[in-house]
């Protein structure tokens, strides 16, 4: 289950609602599980906005670990004790939660970008990243290394970390995907620079990549956590258009 990175969003969550993964049997907050609901015909789907009437049940495994519960028959019974009723899991309900996570997170994107509280252009983003006025750095999975270089070094410098290694996050979608959920051209990085706006989108992304098993979101000007590795620039379950 997702453990929040730093101190920062243990406070964010303080007064968020706890619940109990079905699978594992580990409780965390709300905002970083996924809510599963039950159909009138019985069927199991994600809610991962969790905005479903009825009962639901939530889970806080990454795929991996979904398809190993169906596998192994442990889903059935969890979801028939979370229910009390009979409750059918399909075949493709980890393809389908992954799916359910990567819209929502570029529906976030895009709630911001008409909003206006995220930045996209290198030269944009380079002179507010100078200006220490990014709060959350994002890279398309695409993006080029140098580009990606350049920026991170910008936003270190803005931030007054220039030798703590932070690095914007490489998220599991290419720029032909960001720029249809942005509505914009070419959307290769993106800023977001609003505090709040980047709590939500963090969110979002969190509970996405922590699912397909790429960790959580290192590219926070106000997170103290290292880099795991190079997972940061490591893309598996890459969303294109369309997909």
């Amino acid at each position: 289950m997702r453990t929040p990175p730093n101190e920062t969003l243990a406070n964010e969550t303080r007064d968020d609602p706890e619940r109990r993964c079905i699978v594992s049997g580990d409780r965390g907050p709300k905002s970083g599980l996924v809510r599963l609901a039950l159909s009138p015909e019985g069927i199991v789907a994600p809610d991962v906005r969790a905005r479903a009437p009825g009962r639901g049940a939530w889970i806080g495994v990454d795929r991996a670990g979904l398809e190993t519960a169906i596998a192994k028959g442990k889903l059935k019974s969890a979801l028939a004790r979370a229910f009390k009723t009979s409750a059918q899991a399909p075949a493709d309900l980890p393809a389908l939660t992954e799916a359910a996570l990567a819209r929502n997170a570029l529906d976030r994107l895009g709630l911001e970008a008409r909003s206006g509280t995220l930045l996209t252009g290198s030269d944009k983003i380079d002179e507010a990243a100078r200006r220490g006025n990014v709060h959350l750095l994002l890279h398309a999975a695409d993006a080029g290394q140098d580009g990606c270089r350049k920026l991170d070094q910008a936003w270190r410098v803005g931030s007054d970390r220039q030798s703590s290694g932070m690095m914007g996050t490489m998220l599991a979608a290419d720029r032909e995907a960001l720029s249809s959920a942005l509505g914009r051209e070419n959307a290769v990085h993106i800023a977001i620079i609003d505090a709040g706006a980047a709590r939500r989108v963090r969110e979002a992304i969190d509970r996405w990549h922590y699912f397909i098993g790429l960790g959580q979101c290192t590219g926070l000007a106000e997170s103290t956590a290292k880099v795991h590795g190079d997972a940061a620039h490591e893309v598996t379950g890459k969303v294109g258009l369309g997909e």
